[in-house]
């Protein structure tokens, strides 16, 4: 069996640096690997319609946005299928013939879904679509044949949903869909990158992230004023690491070599934090540090991203070109499902020679 990995974003905003911990750089890292038959990216406009459907310009303008951080960070059209949602009708074709493999109050149980629903005040007035999100990524994992799909922990009852789905409809028709399994990442603080307020996860809605766009004077203005220890007033006073964004930031970024570059009295990370709990350390300089960090990782990725920005008519080529052949084999798969369902009418000879004959007997 092919080894075929899916995943995708939303396109509401620009990506953040939470995206770019939790998955994209990973997804560089798994592209170059080689370890994969298949890899499909898919900038998932049809799931962002389900609570943006009277805000479709912000869908719209956002898939380039989406497109371009792809691209900066260093995912290879050569070596991954991107492609936009929407352009492949079979996948809302499949959420309608899985529809009726769930159950109402099954799509209600879903924690990621009750939490999603109440995040966004949906508790009086739920779209119908964005009640049936879980099918419709189901839809999307199964059109490909996706064997695994990166999830972090909060994605892992939809990715369960899938996987029933999949068993349901194995068993009730025929096998022809396989059955995903997660890959977590394989860092913890990866799963959840904190907001620069330090009261949530980023999130573009919160407007708290650091965007992979930004300028270095944002991204300086943005780390100057993040939240830290809010106990720790003076230099002098002890300080808190555990929750502290500014040191969760150090976490998933930094490396010994930036202590040699930015801040030589520290030989690595745990001398500074150690440091920082005794007292005798402000919250400043330790800002200043990460910034220094922060912008060696991102200046790369902006300069590619503003030299592709230039040529926005070829990344639309690429996206292009990933949708037909992504659509390509969802068709493929999109035929196997009827076949098992029984419902290709046309092409069952053995089902039109039985109504012929049927007809003819009378």
């Amino acid at each position: 069996m092919k080894k075929v990995m899916l995943t995708g974003d939303r396109p509401t905003g620009r990506l953040h640096l939470g995206h770019y911990v939790g998955s994209l750089k990973r997804r560089v890292e798994l592209q170059n690997s080689n370890s994969f038959d298949e890899m499909y990216i898919m900038i998932a406009d049809s799931q962002a319609i389900t609570d943006n459907a009277y805000n479709l310009e912000k869908v719209r303008q956002n898939i380039i946005e989406v497109a371009l951080d792809y691209l900066a960070c260093g995912l290879d059209p050569n070596k991954v299928t991107l492609f936009i949602q929407s352009q492949i009708p079979e996948l809302a074709e499949l959420t309608f013939y899985y529809m009726n493999l769930v159950t109402l109050a099954r799509l209600e149980r879903n924690p990621t879904v009750k939490n999603e629903i109440k995040l966004r005040d949906f508790e009086t007035s739920i779209p119908v679509g964005f009640l049936t999100y879980p099918i419709s990524q189901a839809a999307d994992i199964t059109a490909f044949k996706a064997s695994i799909v990166p999830v972090g922990d909060d994605q892992l009852p939809m990715l369960e949903q899938a996987r029933e789905i999949v068993r349901s409809f194995n068993h009730t028709y025929e096998e022809v869909l396989v059955e995903p399994e997660a890959l977590l990442p394989d860092n913890a603080i990866c799963s959840r990158l904190p907001g620069l307020d330090g009261k949530a996860k980023m999130s573009k809605s919160l407007g708290n992230c650091i965007y992979l766009a930004d300028t270095e004077e944002e991204i300086e203005k943005k780390v100057m004023a993040m939240f830290t220890d809010p106990n720790h007033l003076r230099v002098e006073d002890p300080g808190c690491v555990e929750d502290n964004p500014v040191f969760t930031y150090l976490d998933a970024f930094c490396r010994e070599e930036h202590f040699g570059k930015y801040l030589s009295e520290y030989k690595n990370l745990d001398e500074l934090k150690e440091h920082y709990k005794r007292g005798g350390l402000g919250d400043v300089k330790i800002k200043r540090f990460l910034n220094q960090v922060l912008q060696e990782e991102l200046r790369p990725i902006r300069k590619k991203r503003e030299e592709l920005s230039q040529n926005i008519k070829e990344v639309y080529k690429i996206l292009g070109e990933g949708s037909k052949k992504a659509r390509k084999v969802a068709m493929e798969t999109m035929q196997e499902v009827k076949r098992a369902m029984k419902i290709n009418y046309f092409e069952d000879l053995s089902f039109l020679e039985e109504q012929t004959k049927k007809y003819e007997d009378k």
